[in-house]
């Protein structure tokens, strides 16, 4: 039986851990499969429009002109001709001089659906076509709800292991003051009530005082007072014990019937869906330690970034990954190679959602300051109460 009950536990704690991980994957999967797909229809929409070279020829005919103009009378309206020549220029397109089709190959449209969903907008590369605008804003209304789904759920799970990594160094911080201010006879008396206290025993029948009493002839040695105080402690660990045991038989028994498991993980999963967003409203750090995360974390990507982008040093990186993860995109700093940066995805997505805890926190230390000013802008001009003489 128990080597039989083994595989059964590691079944059931796969399914478990499965069904746990479900709504992220669920939501990671969903984005990447929308993006692969905006990617086939820009590609297929915008790689395959035809250049207009109408205009480009009435744009060389208008050079041709001017320069021409420009030989003849060296001298004389120069001014003129520069002002000409700048307003032609001016009317210029660069889709003229650039194939659609290299532009628009699909990794170009896959940037350019990440930099929609994402909201950073560089605005190096849009769509021309009347259809690839209808269709850009329909792939941006329903991609971008998307996209901060997944960053509230991702959201969570910073939050959880940040909260966990804060709490556990404040943990190890506070023992170690607790170990220097400590002396040693208090500490060895406080050991003593804490091993006391989280003494456990063991039960397999209801509650019996009489019975647990004349068990414990220990306890008959001491003091009143210390003896009615162990034998409350006692009595309410073993309740604890003997609920626990009720508790794991219940599960025993629908976890043996196929149809109360299902429903029972389903129950589940509808609760994991829920539950997305709660751990990041919990979440209290200092605001301090998460412009350090935010400023090591763009530090260690604008240290790669110049490997392939030789044009960047580490400054010109770091203000481009900042811009990019505060989703303003300037397109002030153009990638030669943006394949490489698109396999860098997912280090966006988790950029982005740090920066938005942080701005999250900024947020509520904000509104924390509002409301310390207007109470005390009320109390100030609150009139004060007259006590008069009797």
């Amino acid at each position: 039986m128990a080597s039989t009950s083994q595989p059964l536990r590691g079944k059931r704690a796969c399914k478990k851990i499965f069904w746990a991980v479900f709504p992220h994957v669920c939501f990671i999967l969903s984005l990447v499969i929308y993006a692969f797909l905006g990617a086939l229809m820009f590609s297929h929409i915008e790689g395959n429009r035809k250049v207009n070279l109408s205009e480009y020829r009435t744009f060389l005919q208008n050079l041709w002109y001017i320069s021409r103009n420009l030989s003849d009378n060296m001298t004389e309206n120069e001014e003129i001709f520069k002002e000409e020549i700048h307003k032609l220029l001016n009317t210029a397109e660069r889709d003229w001089f650039v194939n659609p089709k290299d532009r628009w190959s699909f990794f170009g449209s896959l940037f350019f659906c990440c930099t929609v969903f994402t909201t950073v907008g560089y605005g190096n590369t849009y769509p021309v076509t009347r259809t690839g605008k209808y269709l850009c804003m329909l792939y941006a209304l329903f991609g971008i709800p998307l996209m901060f789904l997944v960053l509230t759920d991702m959201g969570d799970i910073l939050a959880t292991l940040l909260s966990k990594s804060y709490n556990e160094f404040r943990k190890l911080q506070s023992k170690i003051l607790a170990s220097k201010l400590c002396s040693g006879s208090t500490c060895s008396k406080a050991h003593e009530l804490r091993s006391r206290a989280h003494s456990k025993v063991v039960i397999n029948q209801p509650l019996n005082i009489m019975e647990f009493l004349k068990s414990q002839s220990g306890l008959q040695r001491k003091r009143i007072k210390y003896r009615n105080a162990e034998i409350f402690e006692m009595l309410i660990e073993r309740e604890i014990e003997h609920t626990k045991q009720a508790g794991n038989k219940g599960i025993e028994r629908w976890s043996s019937c196929p149809e109360l498991a299902r429903g029972k993980t389903m129950s589940r999963v509808i609760e994991n869906f829920d539950k997305i967003g709660k751990q990041l409203e919990k979440l209290d750090v200092p605001i301090v330690l998460m412009v350090l995360v935010i400023f090591v974390y763009i530090s260690c990507a604008a240290a790669i970034l110049p490997k392939w982008e030789t044009r960047l040093d580490f400054q010109e990186a770091f203000y481009f990954c900042f811009i990019t993860l505060t989703t303003i995109g300037f397109g002030d700093t153009q990638l030669e190679h943006p394949k490489f940066f698109l396999f860098f995805s997912l280090y966006i997505i988790i950029g982005m959602e740090i920066v938005f805890i942080a701005f999250k926190l900024g947020q509520d230390r904000l509104i924390v300051l509002y409301k310390k000013v207007i109470s005390f802008c009320g109390e100030k001009k609150m009139p004060s109460k007259k006590v008069y003489p009797k």
